[in-house]
């Protein structure tokens, strides 16, 4: 899931050959129709399949050539026809729900090739194509296999890197392409330092030699490919990274949302502009006398140091998940929690915090990952301090909910613990994912978190309480910042830099994580779904409160919400309400 793709590009880095999808349209052959199209849609995604916990996948990488690509685009196209011939009416509710996952699922993939064209203009894709990280990471097997695993995947590498330069056009993004150098870069040095440390550890000293073996030759791949696209793609780059108005209305589709861009541009500026006043009535409660942002930047100063970040992060996941069960808000399914520690080098060029959560059908490597993108070590004192800014300790707890407890680490748990369909548990809503999760940071604190501690007094609880609504609502700032500069950036000519000035005078961001926001709408153009999921599911709420009255209880809603995977939100609304009007309105 994700969980959190960085684009729609990667949906289609490993694709492969065809083969046929069966054709019977009846009721009968719908469940071998899915069945099919889902182990060939895998087979062509080992990565992907790796991650959901099927293992027969381990340690394969489809190398996306021209041919192979071309072939994943026909497949996709056979099975749109095929399943758009099944009507819905002559399927049971189950087969139905189903096949609009997977619909919507192809209809994605198939914008990212024929649309999108990111095999061929999106160098981040074989950047990141070969990551082992799972199988260093991941206990679902003797570290001894796992690291054959990944030295098959590492020797992939010189076949990825040359349909790399084989597919991708002379003229690139810019932003792209130094993403992508960060990320070769970084993944190199990752190999090269934590890799082969963690890989010594295993006792098997042939497995450790067949790993470093492949390990020096994708080093050297990854350090090569950097170094090309430096010599042969930057010098060329240019901003064409927008996608235009037809795609992202397109992009809008794929969650079932059928409004404009122009339209929910509109509701995302007037978000904005209600979010601002929230932000600015939370800082007077702290210093009626200063301005608002002079506010947020005085709680921003209360940070952990760079050696306590992960430690200060670790203490608080406990209180949270407490606080969750106290307030019979959700219920968390298993006894599995969450382990937090440093974002892996490869991915910090691109995220300040991830939750990565062990896939539906794994049934031995169950840990779940929190990462915190920590400084680095040669930044100067200055830039390690703008950094930590955005870790301050109201805005940890704050990313906190959002990653873990109850936002996307329960949703998983909940997620593998439910009866949902194959379908349902491989293909998800971009907007559902992000939106769940930012919908939890200001629903916790609706419903009175932080708790009193012992000994607060009420008004030194009630100061802090502030505080922490400041940094939710500035969460929530950048959320809707990101809805309105993804709009902007890829319908009406926004450039990096306007859209740096925007995070910085909208959501109070200084100049690094700005700039790093606004590079990230480049190439991520649905990350405004986190405000659109999360106002689906306020909206949500709100009819279906009114359609239960009394009956109706946040526990209930919030299990039930999430026993049904991650479709998009239309399809819960279309589910749930009784009165079939309702369905359109989902904002």
């Amino acid at each position: 899931m994700k969980a959190r793709l960085l684009s729609l590009a990667t949906v289609i880095l490993f694709a492969g050959c065809a083969t046929s999808t069966p054709t019977d349209t009846s009721h009968s052959g719908f469940q071998a129709t899915s069945e099919s199209f889902i182990a060939e849609y895998f087979k062509n995604r080992p990565p992907a399949g790796v991650a959901l916990g099927w293992h027969q996948y381990d340690g394969q990488i489809v190398v996306p050539t021209a041919a192979f690509l071309a072939a994943e685009a026909q497949r996709l196209r056979t099975a749109r026809d095929v399943f758009d011939r099944m009507d819905p009416a002559h399927l049971d509710p189950k087969e139905a729900w189903d096949r609009s996952l997977i619909r919507l699922q192809i209809d994605i993939d198939l914008l990212s090739l024929d649309t999108i064209r990111s095999p061929w203009r999106n160098p981040m894709d074989y950047a990141g194509a070969v990551d082992i990280q799972i199988y260093l990471k991941r206990d679902f097997a003797p570290l001894a296999e796992r690291l054959l695993s990944a030295s098959r995947a590492l020797t992939k590498t010189p076949a990825v890197f040359a349909a790399a330069r084989q597919n991708l056009e002379p003229v690139l993004p810019k932003p792209f392409v130094e993403t992508a150098i960060e990320i070769s870069e970084g993944s190199a040095s990752f190999l090269e330092h934590d890799g082969l440390t963690e890989a010594r550890r295993c006792p098997d000293a042939q497995a450790i030699a067949t790993f470093e073996s492949a390990a020096k030759v994708a080093i050297k791949e990854f350090r090569d490919f950097a170094v090309w696209l430096k010599q042969n793609r930057l010098p060329t780059a240019n901003n064409s990274f927008a996608l235009g108005r037809k795609a992202y209305q397109a992009l809008l589709r794929t969650e079932r949302i059928d409004a404009t861009p122009e339209a929910i541009l509109k509701i995302g500026l007037a978000e904005l502009k209600d979010e601002q006043r929230r932000f600015a009535e939370a800082a007077k409660l702290i210093d009626p006398n200063k301005p608002p942002i002079e506010v947020f930047k005085a709680i921003q100063k209360d940070h952990p140091t760079e050696t306590s970040l992960i430690p200060d992060a670790r203490k608080h996941l406990a209180s949270i998940r407490q606080y969750v069960g106290d307030h019979h808000l959700l219920t968390i399914p298993g006894t599995n929690q969450a382990r937090v520690e440093e974002t892996p080098p490869p991915q910090r060029s691109t995220t300040f915090a991830s939750m990565v959560t062990p896939g539906p059908f794994e049934t031995r490597a169950t840990e779940a990952y929190y990462y915190i993108t920590p400084v680095e070590p040669e930044w100067p004192p200055a830039q390690k301090d703008e950094w930590l800014t955005a870790f301050n300790y109201y805005t940890t707890d704050v990313v906190t909910i959002h990653e873990a407890y109850p936002g996307h680490f329960v949703q998983f748990l909940a997620l593998n613990a439910s009866s949902a369909s194959t379908p349902a548990k491989v293909f998800s809503s971009y907007a559902f994912g992000e939106g769940w999760a930012h919908y939890c940071e200001q629903m916790m604190l609706d419903e009175g978190f932080p708790a009193r501690e012992p000994g607060e007094s009420a008004p030194d609880h009630a100061l802090r309480t502030a505080k922490y609504r400041l940094a939710q609502s500035d969460e929530a700032l950048l959320r809707i910042c990101r809805l309105c500069c993804a709009l902007k950036l890829h319908c009406e000519g926004m450039s990096v830099d306007e859209a740096t000035r925007f995070f910085q005078e909208n959501c109070y961001y200084e100049a690094k994580p700005a700039r790093q926001e606004a590079i990230r709408g480049t190439f991520d153009p649905g990350y405004g779904f986190y405000t659109l999921g999360k106002l689906q599911i306020l909206k949500l709420r709100k009819d279906l409160q009114a359609q239960e009255g009394a009956a109706f209880t946040l526990q209930s809603f919030h299990d039930r919400l999430l026993s049904h995977g991650a479709p998009p939100l239309r399809m819960l609304r279309e589910l749930f309400l009784k009165d079939p009007k309702l369905a359109d309105a989902i904002l």
